[in-house]
């Protein structure tokens, strides 16, 4: 599989660096993955997440969830030997680990496991100091102030001499 070139977008970004690495990560490791187990992501509100894994079979204490650099991570351990002869095994009780990249500031806030279903609650918190300001350019007689909210308008003249 050919990488993806984000050339262009490095001319007018900063701080995308993970971008071309995280695609393709996701381009490669998605064949090798396979399906299992099954999954859903969900958008709860604007700022909030849900992951849902089909976990059948498992249990509590054979599930394991870790956060590190970026990257949540999820695991099955099945260490029990099934004796059973199956005329048809359609239920996957096999060992697993998913990886799901995080964003900036995308915190795990909790999880749950009811019904065969672990779902891993996620929010996004962005820091009080990388939400918008204004900055202040001062001018010889005059103030200007240029805000960072897209509903303001560019310039604002204060203090006209």
């Amino acid at each position: 599989m050919n990488s993806v070139d984000l050339t262009p977008l490095y001319r007018s970004s900063i701080g995308f660096d993970r971008l071309a690495s995280l695609i393709d990560h996701a381009l490669t490791s998605e064949a090798t993955i396979g399906g299992y187990p099954h999954y859903n992501i969900e958008i709860l509100d604007e700022n909030r997440y849900a992951i849902t894994l089909a976990a059948a079979g498992f249990s509590q204490e054979e599930l394991d969830i870790q956060v590190e650099k970026g990257v949540l991570t999820v695991r099955g351990n099945k260490n029990t030997k099934d004796d059973r002869k199956y005329l048809h095994h359609g239920i996957a009780n096999r060992t697993f680990e998913r990886k799901f990249n995080l964003a900036d500031y995308v915190e795990v806030t909790d999880a749950n496991f009811s019904n065969g279903l672990l779902t891993i609650n996620l929010v996004k918190e962005i820091p009080e100091a990388m939400k918008p300001k204004t900055i202040t350019i001062n001018q010889k007689d005059k103030v200007i102030e240029h805000k960072a909210d897209a509903d303001s308008k560019d310039t604002k003249t204060d203090k006209a001499a």
